[in-house]
């Protein structure tokens, strides 16, 4: 019998084999991808290669991360939600590719710990401002809100935060994109790294630092529009 995911221990970039499935990964992705769409990106110095940053990716698609692990050049420690560790196969992805796990409906302590402690060994921590998917006016890209957990992982750890917006990985749940033809289209940009002070912890700091996050998401939205020639409703 498998074991459950509870009984899988925690593993990061420190060790050699999450690095290696990974870039493993990481390299398939981007031969997929080569072969069936057309990726169109903008900003993505802005991570750079070294020192802890949280990558505070919009949210569209379940396969946002992957898209967003295959076009970055650095590996990113995902923050993934309790539920997808359920499936034996899938916890065991989640593990040996470095994420790490925060529980929504019960104490997000464990995975804030977690997150502090990679951002501080230099990793490139990534994470889902909104939660889930959203869509629609619900979605950041139109100034919705989104959730704290982001702003206080910044303020106690002290390093910058780098939206990134991802457009198209809705529609990869229909056949047509991954077809060798290149019909498959996707966009990703990468914003400015915003950052914020250790003090700034409290609830009206979290709610500024909130507001910039936000506002630079639909700033990058209307950009990408302006300048690959997007309908609004390439959102959902």
């Amino acid at each position: 019998m498998p074991p459950s995911p509870k009984a899988i221990p925690k593993r990061s970039f420190d060790s050699k084999s999450p690095a290696r499935f990974y870039d493993t990964g990481r390299w398939l992705w981007r031969a997929v991808f080569g072969f069936t769409m057309r990726v169109r990106s903008s900003g993505l110095e802005q991570v750079g290669d070294k020192g802890g940053v949280i990558i505070a990716v919009s949210h569209v698609s379940h396969l946002d991360p992957i898209v967003v692990s295959a076009v970055l050049k650095r590996r990113i420690s995902w923050v993934s939600r309790a539920e997808f560790y359920q499936q034996w196969f899938m916890s065991r992805i989640l593990y040996q590719g470095g994420a790490f796990r925060v529980d929504r409906q019960g104490q997000a302590l464990p995975a804030m710990r977690e997150g502090l402690r990679r951002l501080l060994r230099g990793e490139a921590v990534g994470i889902f401002p909104e939660g889930e998917l959203m869509q629609g006016n619900q979605s950041v890209l139109r100034g919705a809100k989104i959730k704290q957990g982001v702003c206080l992982l910044a303020a106690r750890s002290g390093r910058p935060v780098i939206p990134v917006v991802v457009l198209g990985t809705d529609k990869l749940a229909q056949l047509s994109p991954w077809l060798p033809a290149k019909r498959g289209r996707l966009w990703i940009s990468v914003g400015r790294p915003i950052c914020v002070e250790r003090s700034v912890s409290n609830r009206q700091g979290r709610e500024e630092f909130a507001k910039l996050l936000i506002l630079e998401y639909v700033r990058l939205y209307a950009e990408m529009r302006e300048r690959f020639d997007l309908p609004e409703s390439i959102v959902p």
